[in-house]
């Protein structure tokens, strides 16, 4: 639902600022590799010490390259595979590191090994997740499903929670609760979106094996 409507809706508030950068000489690619190295350094420096108010300010003024880059590379007409590819293997990059910030926190100052757990399953998760299509696309299977909870869903809740918890070193009181709420969310969200994934794929291969295997026939019946 996010990646339908929120980033129909981002792309557009972001055209003008695509074109600003294109006239500043500023490659897709570079948008893409700032972007990635902004959204980790955010992570990797701010989640650990359990700065998640600033950690988040800092990881989404960088998440939004990610439409950026795609913006800027459509007005330039150089969509490309490899822009797409690159785009998509620096995305795992930061939402590993996005999780694995938060994961390091718990197995450090936050002291909860059962939430540093929960945060390396929502990493592996929405590995696995992404895996689950990018194969199924190619071994030539549409995969046509939109899961319960895809990545844009995965850190827009895991985000604005970290960004509220943070507010408890600002004098909230009772409030870092959610950041752990939605870490148990999201996990059990991608375990559901994994689930009807494989069960997607698994349909369709029968299908596409089935039609694969009745032109054969009537092409042995043919002659």
């Amino acid at each position: 639902m996010l990646n339908k409507y929120a980033r129909a809706f981002f792309t557009r508030v972001l055209t003008p600022f695509a074109a600003f950068l294109i006239r500043r000489g500023v490659s897709p690619d570079a948008v893409t590799f700032i972007g990635t190295a902004g959204v980790v350094a955010g992570a990797l420096v701010f989640f650990p010490r359990g700065e998640f108010f600033w950690g988040t300010i800092v990881i989404t003024l960088f998440v939004f390259s990610d439409l950026v880059d795609g913006n800027m590379a459509r007005q330039l007409g150089r969509s490309s595979r490899w822009g797409a590819f690159l785009d998509s293997t620096l995305d795992r990059v930061a939402d590993s590191a996005i999780f694995g910030g938060l994961a390091l926190w718990y197995a450090g100052s936050g002291d909860d090994n059962i939430l540093c757990a929960v945060s390396i399953f929502c990493l592996a998760s929405g590995q696995v997740v992404s895996y689950t299509k990018a194969r199924g696309e190619a071994i030539g299977l549409p995969v046509a499903v939109n899961g319960l909870v895809e990545r844009a869903e995965r850190l827009v809740i895991s985000l604005v929670a970290a960004g509220f918890a943070g507010l408890h070193k600002f004098g909230v009181p009772g409030i870092q609760v959610l950041l752990p709420i939605a870490l148990w969310i999201v996990a059990a969200g991608s375990m559901v979106t994994l689930v009807q994934r494989v069960v997607t794929v698994r349909r369709e291969s029968e299908e596409a094996d089935a039609a694969e295997a009745a032109g054969a026939q009537e092409s042995e019946t043919a002659q």
